[in-house]
């Protein structure tokens, strides 16, 4: 019987089935342990700061609701805009010393903000600072850890081992929702270890990313990249479980020298004038432009409204008091942790990327609409409403939403942008990518609060209209890249043309490359088999 974990390798020369070993895996989820930081957080912090030893502590239970809504903008959004410097900043540290020290550092600046945060003892101004820090580390582990998993990566598990990055994302915020409602439930309100619990625990993502990335290897292709190709090829042979003379480790270098090579000759290698300007080539300039839309519509679909202020979104339909509202995020939490990971092992290889945007979009745009209209029928932000079918449909509508977003725009735009650039100007082109993700997440975060309080149900309307718009980009302008090798993405983005006869084209230009490929190797005694992995 087929397995639906049958690996199928389109790319070049099928990989021999060594290649797909727990090694991989592992180097994965190590490295995802730079999302789990970004997890809990987005997981903990929006119910953290409704815990009534937190309110108590910061003052914040005086406030009037304007004032409420701007303490916990600040509080929330100022992580991210250390997020936004935090991946300006990698940038340049990942081009010059690799991506496995500079990962660590990402750890040891995040722990630094989490013993900040903890030892505040009612300063905002040493919250502030700490979530600064915590998100410089966030912020810098985005840029680098999906391109790490990337360039690590068999062409065949690519999405899949690039979706752990989210998949443990997802898990961590389960975890993060629920430490709110444990410490809620178990610890006074009156007592200064109910928030600080959740902040100290911080510090597990941050040590485990320290750690567990001293016992893994420098990326590959960025070892080829600064010339040290031995060492290189020593990486590939033990991450892949091959022989350093193995042909298809061959192949493997020599299709990224191949790509340096080209890359340099178009001027990649220059200063970063040089490469600001590659980027701008037209295959180059379409690639950053569409992957620059994709996270900053990853926004606007409302996730991050859910995830920051989902206790408040859940009283705003009518449920009420702190334990209720926690619990109905954790089990949002669970709904969305568990669809992504059936969806990574499962659909995006075999799927692609581009049917579950589109399929995704319309479950969402579904949920959102009903959220916005029962809001407005209902008057739910005005007053407490009674918990009737209308209420418990909203609810069934939240997870709704949370299931369609799992399979779509929770952690296709991430596995997209970290495998569509080219090798000499990847780090360039992540910068864009992942500014454009912080600054559309602190645009939602700081904005939504106040959206609430103004345009209340209209904020539903605004995500489920932004969905109806990026379900159409994608449909116009995001061609499938499932199956194909990182140095092959420059063919499908030099074709002109509409998403929908973009790959296509692509593949017939591909297969008569392979067809002459095969040929040469096949004159050479190189023998590969398309076989299931392990």
């Amino acid at each position: 019987m087929v397995s639906r974990l049958v690996i199928h390798d389109d790319s070049a020369f099928p990989a021999p089935n060594e290649v797909y070993n727990w090694k991989i895996y592992t180097l994965a989820i190590c490295a995802s342990m730079g999302s789990a930081m970004f997890g809990y957080d987005s997981g903990f912090i929006g119910g953290a700061i409704t815990l009534p030893s937190f309110v108590s502590k910061f003052g914040l239970g005086t406030s009037s609701s304007e004032q409420s809504a701007a303490l916990s903008a600040n509080i929330l959004s100022t992580f991210q805009a250390g997020c936004f410097f935090g991946a300006i900043f990698m940038s340049f540290l990942a081009e010059k010393f690799g991506r496995k020290y500079p990962l660590i550092a990402c750890g040891l600046i995040f722990n630094v903000g989490s013993i900040v945060q903890v030892a505040s003892a009612g300063s905002l101004g040493m919250i502030y600072a700490g979530r600064a820090l915590t998100g410089l580390g966030v912020g810098a582990a985005t840029l680098v850890v999906p391109q790490y998993i990337s360039e690590c990566s068999p062409p065949a598990i690519r999405g899949r081992l690039v979706g752990i990055f989210e998949t443990v994302l997802q898990f961590s915020q389960i975890i993060g929702f629920w430490i709110n409602y444990g410490v809620n439930e178990n610890i006074s309100g009156t007592s200064d270890a109910q928030w600080r619990i959740p902040f100290a625990l911080q510090f597990a993502p941050g040590t485990l990313l320290v750690i567990l990335m001293l016992f893994h290897p420098e990326s590959p292709r960025w070892l080829i990249k600064t010339g040290d190709t031995d060492k290189a090829i020593k990486v590939l042979s033990e991450v892949r479980s091959l022989p350093h003379d193995d042909g298809y480790i061959t192949w493997e270098v020599g299709s990224i020298q191949q790509q340096l090579q080209e890359e340099s000759e178009l001027g990649a290698a220059r200063p970063l004038g040089a490469k600001l300007k590659e980027t701008m080539q037209r295959g180059n300039r379409i690639r950053v432009i569409l992957g620059m839309s994709i996270m900053m519509l990853q926004n606007l679909s409302g996730i991050n409204a859910l995830n920051y202020y989902s206790p408040r979104i859940f009283k705003s339909i009518g449920f009420t008091g702190t334990s209720v509202s926690l619990l109905a995020t954790g089990v949002f939490g669970i709904v969305k942790a568990v669809t992504t990971l059936i969806f990574m092992c499962f659909g995006i290889d075999t799927l692609g990327r581009r049917k579950p945007l589109l399929i995704g979009s319309v479950g969402a745009i579904i949920a959102m609409f009903y959220l916005g209209a029962y809001s407005k029928v209902s008057g739910s932000f005005n007053h407490t409403v009674a918990q009737d079918g209308g209420a418990y449909v909203a609810i069934i509508m939240i997870y709704i939403f949370a299931v369609f977003y799992a399979i779509s725009w929770n952690g296709i735009p991430w596995v997209f942008c970290a495998e569509i650039f080219p090798t000499g100007i990847r780090s360039l082109c992540l910068l864009f990518t992942t500014c454009t993700q912080w600054l559309g997440q602190f645009i939602i975060v700081y904005s939504t609060p106040y959206m609430m309080t103004n345009i209340t149900y209209g904020t539903f309307f605004f995500f489920g209209s932004f969905l109806i718009f990026g379900a159409l980009v994608v449909f116009l302008f995001m061609p499938e890249t499932k199956g194909l090798s990182l140095e092959e993405m420059n063919v499908l983005f030099n074709i002109k043309g509409f998403a929908i006869t973009q790959r296509k084209k692509a593949d017939e230009i591909i297969a008569s490359q392979r067809a002459a490929e095969n040929v040469v190797h096949l004159k050479d005694g190189t023998e590969y088999s398309n076989v299931e992995g392990a």
